[in-house]
Order: structure tokens, then C-alpha cells, then sequence
């Protein structure tokens, strides 16, 4: 499968149509083990004034990623555990993401079973944490241009604007604007997160 960088211009810069947009593209990273890449079947959208996102109390030293140009990468450290990754959402200087939930792995699989050693092969990179994990996705990589040249990259295939059946939920996970539906999944992926009833 042939795979093309995907431009900023074709971006939406508004992060409920980002996380739709998102759906059935790619993301790809380039590491010192190998090449892994999946097709991203889950998102959820965090906007501007949302109690439930990072961005919600202005920028820091941790979030100020989410505050870049739509496109870059924002990666944090959650529970002690887990990394997590969102693609900024907005034009510089205001503050939303689309946190990226689950994807079905493409390439690398045999790396990602590594990283992810107990997990069933359709789960590798289902959650915001497993997908992080089976990525190889760190802090290092927090603020990079996904757009750009380089080893980390969103990507598409020739049928950009082909239609997907997405479907729509609530968040899961949070105590704050939890009744909002910003989750977008793929219908009928193996990949997906969450309850069976959300992914209906």
C-alpha cells in the first residue's frame, strides 16, 4: 500500500471535522527499530472552552503543543503509565486537539506484538495508551509537524476523499462534558475501543 504525507491544506482546522477527517487515514512512524504504521479507526474531539481538555486552563509548559498550527503532534505522560496522543486541532494560539484512540495495524506488527506482548492481534493499538505503546510514541515526539519531512507522519492513500461509515458517540473516560458525542470511530472495525454498545 502506497502511502502519500498528508498536506496541511487538506487538514480541517476545527477539531470536531479533524476527528472525522481522521478516520481511515494513517499514521506513520519511522523509528530506530523499524517502520510501523496504522490506519486510525478512532478519535475523539476536544475543543476550545472544553472543561474536559488539556487546553481548557490556557497554555503550560506540558499542553503548549496543543496550541500549535492543526497538525502537530501533542504527546503527555497520563496515570503514570500510559503515553497518549492528540494532533492539534485549531489555528496557532488557540488551544483544542483530537485525541487519537485506536488503529489497525498495518505495518511493523511483529514490533508492535513486542511492545505489546499480551495483547490479541486486532488490540494492539486499541486505547489512546496501547496505540502510544505499540507506536513506540514518547515525549520526544510531542510537537512535531505531522505534516512535515521527517519519520512521524499523517498519511493518506489515493482515496482521500473516499466516504467511510463513521460512527458517533460520547467520550469515554471523563467526569467533565462527559454527555458531549466528539468520539468518531470506524463501523465495524476490530480495532475499536470502548463498550460494544458505543460502536453500534
Amino acid at each position: 500500500m502506497r502511502l502519500r504525507r498528508i498536506r496541511r491544506a487538506e487538514l480541517p482546522s476545527d477539531p470536531v471535522e479533524l476527528a472525522r477527517f481522521l478516520i481511515g487515514t494513517f499514521l506513520v512512524l519511522e523509528g530506530d527499530e523499524g517502520r510501523v504504521s496504522g490506519r486510525i479507526v478512532e478519535t475523539e474531539a476536544y475543543l476550545v472552552g472544553d472543561a474536559a481538555a488539556h487546553s481548557f486552563n490556557g497554555p503550560t509548559k506540558r499542553n503548549r503543543s496543543l496550541f500549535l498550527e492543526h497538525g502537530h503532534a501533542y504527546v503527555y505522560f497520563v496515570y503514570g503509565n500510559w503515553y497518549c496522543m492528540n494532533v492539534s486541532a485549531e489555528a496557532e494560539g488557540i488551544g483544542a486537539g483530537v485525541l487519537l484512540r485506536a488503529l489497525e495495524p498495518i505495518e511493523g506488527i511483529e514490533l508492535m506484538r513486542r511492545r505489546r506482548r499480551h495483547a490479541k492481534p486486532t488490540l494492539l493499538a486499541s486505547g489512546p495508551g496501547c496505540l502510544a505503546t505499540a507506536m513506540g510514541i514518547d515525549r520526544r515526539l510531542d510537537g512535531i509537524d505531522l505534516c512535515a519531512p521527517g519519520k512521524f507522519w499523517l498519511g493518506v492513500t489515493k482515496d482521500l476523499g473516499m466516504r467511510m461509515p463513521i460512527g458517533n458517540s460520547t467520550r469515554i473516560g471523563l467526569t467533565k462534558e462527559a454527555h458531549r458525542k466528539l468520539r468518531f470511530y470506524l463501523r465495524g472495525s476490530p480495532s475499536l475501543s470502548g463498550a460494544r454498545k458505543l460502536n453500534a
